[in-house]
């Protein structure tokens, strides 16, 4: 992560403590070291693939090497974690505190974003071995430490592994534009097949107005910008059954969609000509086919798959075009407070939004969390009474509340555990390199 807006879009805050009597919890420590190991290896699982090569090119400013990924997660246990609670704690390099901090000006300096790509040095195996040491230092660290301890640490240690599964989302969508940028196409994982349904037209799902309560409360992992808790007043709306397919967004640029100034915002419309936008991200017109770039190579478009890498600015013309809006994220938020936090993420491996499929849940909504990120209409600010966390770690979320927009959902590149209803995941309006999608609400009538 550095100290650039591209990169700091995604994340979230340090949670704050919570002041109260201190209990003891069982298997603690068996719990924390088992949810270290998971996590960091699920990093390691990503990139089981790669090569050499690989690991270290850096396509664009928003995008950062692999490696550049690994160890910056390391440095980030390093630093908050290993070094402040390990006597005569050093670190194999002095120089890695610069090249590996990313944005958090209160623990030094560091190295320029867009240049990570030119650092041949440390190399992938030193990154690993980098990765190696932290991890036996953090392991020793919470097999001597007594309940007391523990208890303090417990808190940095899940914050730096939900940090790291953001990290693990990023290294699938950087990699996917590096692998994009290459003319072989190379190819991360082989296809998983899925069967495939004609995406259904369904009733859209109708909420009353009423005062809802949205934001975090309670137990459970959440980052700060989640909270608190507080009071919303919604007028009645409706929400899409579903997400947005490619069906429906290749109708939309077959009726002119990117030639019509009257749908765009302004904005918008000065980036569509500027950098002469004509349909999603990693799409590209072979003869009268549209064909995609996946983490599984080119393949032609599946038209009942949800549309993605598309940026807000595209989401919300579209939303024009079909008569809609975009939904607040006090109304995600509600919709989806009945919804189980199911879908395809990472560890399904697919790589890729996946078609929404034949049933229809309950409570009538389907791909509320995976597949893609869901923009939403909401400028990305504080709740109220929101207040960052002192010293370094307070630089993780709040100094970045502007010029954003609030995306909820989760996407097929999150894992499973990083999800949940209240998440406030946040990009600027013309990003598209993530999985980012939409789905429509309007005004009930």
């Amino acid at each position: 992560m550095s100290n650039s807006v591209a990169e700091t879009a995604g994340r979230s805050a340090f949670p704050k403590s919570r002041r109260g009597k201190s209990k003891i919890i069982p298997h603690l420590r068996i719990d924390l070291m088992k949810r270290y190991q998971t996590v960091r290896q699920f990093s390691r699982t990503i990139c089981e693939t790669l090569v050499a090569e690989d690991y270290v090119i850096q396509t664009m400013p928003e995008a950062s090497p692999t490696k550049w990924h690994l160890a910056h997660t390391s440095w980030f246990f390093e630093t908050f974690v290993a070094k402040p609670n390990l006597s005569n704690y050093h670190s194999l390099h002095p120089q890695y505190a610069f090249l590996f901090n990313s944005y958090y000006n209160a623990a030094g300096k560091m190295h320029a974003r867009p240049q990570r790509g030119l650092i041949s040095r440390p190399t992938v195996a030193d990154t690993y071995a980098y990765r190696k040491y932290v991890d036996e230092m953090v392991e020793k660290l919470l097999e001597t430490s007594d309940q007391q301890q523990l208890e303090s640490l417990a808190p940095l240690i899940i914050l730096g592994l939900n940090h790291e599964q953001q990290h693990q989302e990023l290294m699938l969508t950087d990699i996917k534009h590096v692998f994009w940028m290459n003319p072989l196409r190379p190819v991360l994982r082989d296809e998983k097949i899925t069967a495939g349904f004609p995406a259904a037209d369904r009733d859209w799902r109708s909420f009353q107005e009423g005062i809802y309560f949205i934001g975090h409360e309670g137990p459970g992992f959440s980052f700060d910008n989640e909270g608190p808790r507080h009071r919303v007043f919604l007028q009645s709306f409706a929400l899409a059954p579903r997400l947005v397919t490619n069906r429906e967004y290749l109708s939309f640029m077959v009726d002119g969609g990117y030639r019509r100034p009257e749908l765009w915002l302004s904005l918008g419309w000065n980036t569509v000509n500027e950098r002469g936008w004509d349909a999603p991200l990693y799409w590209e017109q072979r003869g009268d086919s549209w064909w995609m770039m996946t983490l599984s190579g080119m393949r032609e478009v599946r038209l009942d798959e949800p549309v993605c890498h598309v940026s807000y600015f595209e989401a919300d013309a579209y939303a024009r075009w079909a008569q809609a809006r975009l939904p607040s994220e006090a109304e995600w938020e509600v919709a989806a407070t009945q919804v189980p936090v199911e879908g395809n993420f990472a560890e399904s491996g697919y790589f890729h939004p996946v078609a929404a499929g034949e049933s229809s849940p309950a409570n009538g909504l389907q791909q509320m969390f995976g597949d893609v990120w869901q923009w939403t209409q909401s400028s990305y600010s504080p709740y109220p009474g929101y207040a960052p966390a002192s010293g370094a770690l307070g630089e993780y979320n709040g100094k970045f509340m502007c010029n954003q927009y609030v995306l909820r959902g989760a996407s097929c590149a999150t894992p499973k555990s990083h999800a949940r209803r209240t998440y406030r995941n946040f990009f600027p309006p013309d990003a598209r390199w993530q999985f980012t999608g939409i789905r429509l609400a309007r005004d009930a009538t």
